[in-house]
């Protein structure tokens, strides 16, 4: 199911960062510029060698067009299939989700622990969705990282300008 690569061995991409940079890692003291790539490929060895890693999935859910707005919404309380694709409509910058692409993200969601939905047994079947402290958790570090982006609102503005301007 997933396409990912063969893990590498930590040496052998340790080895392919020293031949880029003409270091060798094993036997010279890694320099304050080298050791952050070193810690980089240690932490990917470990966290990150494949595809369907948390660390590689959650950042892109985080990214994607509409979970972190489905988590921001939910942290309202618990809601509703029908309920949450009106306030999605309602929020979203990118207009309305449908209906499948809303289904895909709650059950991504749920299968990361970020949600959960609760099927109550009647005719027709009721079914809540609402977040989890396992998303309150992911919550709270995304808001640290709003507020970086809130502080530094201005300047990536004028970088951008800048940028722009340079490349008319």
């Amino acid at each position: 199911m997933t396409d990912a690569q063969p893990p590498r061995a930590l040496d052998a991409v340790q080895a392919e960062i020293g031949r880029i940079l003409k270091v060798d890692f094993k036997g010279e003291a890694l320099t304050q510029a080298i050791r952050p790539l070193a810690d980089l490929a240690a932490d990917q060895a470990r966290n990150g060698g494949d595809r369907s890693d948390p660390m590689r999935e959650v950042f892109a859910r985080v990214g994607d067009r509409w979970s972190l707005l489905l988590l921001l919404i939910l942290r309202g309380g618990t809601f509703r299939h029908a309920t949450l694709r009106r306030l999605v409509g309602v929020l979203s910058w990118e207009g309305a989700i449908s209906q499948r692409m809303l289904t895909l993200r709650l059950r991504s969601l749920e299968r990361d622990g970020l949600i959960g939905r609760t099927i109550t047994p009647t005719v027709p079947p009721r079914v809540d969705y609402a977040i989890t402290p396992l998303g309150e958790g992911l919550l709270a570090e995304v808001e640290r990282l709003m507020d970086w982006v809130r502080a530094h609102n201005a300047a990536i503005r004028a970088a951008r300008a800048r940028f722009d301007e340079a490349e008319e």
